[in-house]
């Protein structure tokens, strides 16, 4: 079986809802991991009009043509 994000929903916050093919769903919250980032480039998405949009693309979570980029699978593992 090939797994896939059927859908995603913005919580609030910098927190995101997945929705798995398989049934699964995992809410993950990015804000520890964007608050200790060092590249600046990565910190930018602190601005929450930045956050909110993202994307599914080939399976991964992306913001701006992946500039910032998770794995559909360490999403599902809810690794960031």
């Amino acid at each position: 079986m090939v797994l896939e994000v059927e859908n995603t929903f913005y919580l609030g916050d910098y927190q995101i809802r997945l929705n798995f093919s398989d049934g699964k769903n995992k809410t993950i919250n990015f804000e520890e991991f964007l608050t200790e980032a060092e590249n600046p480039m990565t910190k930018k998405f602190l601005n929450k009009d930045l956050f909110k949009n993202f994307k599914i693309e080939y399976g991964d979570l992306v913001w701006n043509d992946f500039e910032l980029c998770f794995p559909i699978w360490d999403l599902y593992e809810g690794k960031i």
